[in-house]
């Protein structure tokens, strides 16, 4: 465990789990990185985030399309859930209302700018929402640039974060004009995304998501957006810290093979990956670190944390060596950029490799390992089998769902397990033999498909 972190920063842990031996010729090194951010997020005193607006910023996106009064209650509870977010942010938080149709206005405060909260905004606002009515189309991409533009009014903001609720699917606009807002907005703020009811898209939400770093989630029926959006209000403004990165550093001739966050849920990170500055916390790099340049130390983003505790499967190839010998597969660092183009060392663990003619110790999985492959292997089956079954291929969909509730029992997943049984009718768990159930309602099976990535933690 390592942990590197300042006095008035929050304290960031860093344990690896791994079977550091190999087998001779053996290249491929896999390990588990666990990351615990804690201490209340002091800084100067005060909780980052609870400062007189300088230091959150929330922007509201509603979907106003025409779809949404259908049923009539929908709008009226998508009005009521904004409201409940906004009695949810703390006093001196800058926030915004956006309405989002095939064009995105800011309803509140209005002047292309960003409120902060107190009595008197969060009074005015709610007289905005109550004006909101439904009509128009969907362009997804606009709202995602409306959000941007009010965060950029706001510079001194360090955690910015966007709710998007839509119940549609993203119609007026093209698959390109949604890709370039999101380009432009990925690292400016973290999203997150609910899909109300069952008319919405699950792939088109999560890529929204994942390029923006937050959350995806059904809310199947209206009346429960309430409760959702004070969940994720509650979340943001437990938020402590921002944009920080994952560092991974390898030595000549290794490189990277993926990155993945694993808990509390999957999501790939290898191709976020950007070169890191030639400087390391402020101070020289070491020795080991010079002649491979940017090109051997790269930066993966992780967005804002709380008093919080995620895992990282990071899996490095390394050169094949004799028995004998052993070195360093990789440093994995906790890092925060500095506005002098340095980044501040938070916590650090090393990733070893040792190789050996010992068969039981070359063969040995690492139980933390073994776990995470199981939970992102169940990720991918749900995926596969949902879509098999969009396509007709019962056969392939019973396969795939299958082997999803074989890897959930083993993994002890049991939530995902009671939304897999919503699905199919399981005959036997452990062998992952299961029917598909007859007359599964479209709320069940989008559910499982939206929360299909979530994981529960090794236990240790």
């Amino acid at each position: 465990m390592a942990s590197l972190s300042k006095p008035g920063t929050p304290r960031f842990d860093v344990d690896v789990f791994q079977n550091e031996y190999l087998a001779q010729g053996s290249r491929e090194v896999n390990a588990i990185v666990t990351v615990t951010a804690t201490g209340g997020g002091t800084s100067g005193g005060r909780p980052l985030g609870a400062a007189a607006g300088t230091d959150a910023a929330v922007v509201l996106v509603i979907d106003c399309s025409g779809s949404m009064e259908h049923p009539n209650t929908k709008m009226r509870h998508a009005r009521e859930a904004t409201a409940a977010a906004i009695d949810t942010l703390r006093d001196g938080v800058a926030f915004a209302v956006v309405a989002g149709t095939h064009e995105a206005v800011d309803v509140f405060p209005g002047n292309g700018r960003l409120a902060v909260v107190d009595q008197y905004t969060r009074g005015h606002a709610k007289e905005a929402l109550r004006r909101l009515k439904p009509s128009g189309g969907t362009a997804i991409g606009t709202w995602i640039s409306k959000a941007r533009q009010l965060f950029d009014s706001r510079p001194q903001a360090s955690i910015r974060h966007a709710v998007l609720l839509t119940d549609g699917r993203n119609e007026h606009e093209k698959p390109a004009d949604l890709q370039r807002a999101l380009d432009a907005a990925t690292g400016a703020f973290t999203a997150g995304c609910r899909g109300v009811g069952t008319d919405w898209d699950v792939a088109e939400l999560r890529k929204i998501s994942s390029a923006l770093l937050g959350t995806v989630d059904i809310v199947a029926e209206p009346s429960g957006l309430a409760e959702a959006f004070r969940a994720m209000m509650a979340d943001v403004m437990d938020k402590q810290v921002a944009d920080v990165a994952l560092r991974v550093w390898t030595p000549a001739n290794a490189q990277v093979k993926f990155v993945k966050q694993v808990a509390p849920a999957v999501e790939d990170l290898t191709a976020r990956r950007a070169a890191a500055g030639a400087r390391e916390g402020g101070a020289a790099r070491s020795a080991s670190d010079k002649g491979g340049g940017g090109r051997r130390v790269g930066d993966y983003p992780t967005g804002s944390w709380g008093d919080e505790s995620r895992d990282y499967h990071v899996c490095v190839e390394v050169p094949a060596a004799a028995v004998g010998n052993e070195m360093l597969a990789a440093r994995v660092s906790l890092v925060l950029p500095q506005p002098d183009g340095t980044a501040e060392v938070l916590g650090q663990g090393l990733v070893r490799a040792v190789w050996t003619d010992d068969l039981a110790s070359s063969t040995r999985i690492n139980s933390q390992v073994a776990h995470y492959t199981g939970q992102a292997e169940l990720a991918e089956s749900i995926r596969d089998g949902m879509e098999a079954h969009r396509a007709g291929d019962l056969d392939r969909a019973t396969a795939k769902l299958g082997a999803a509730v074989r890897l959930a029992h083993a993994g002890g997943n049991e939530g995902t397990l009671k939304l897999l049984q919503k699905v199919v009718d399981v005959v036997d768990a452990r062998e992952g033999t299961v029917r598909f159930r007859k007359n599964v309602s479209e709320a069940d099976s989008m559910t499982l498909e939206t929360r299909s990535t979530k994981t529960v933690r090794v236990k240790k």
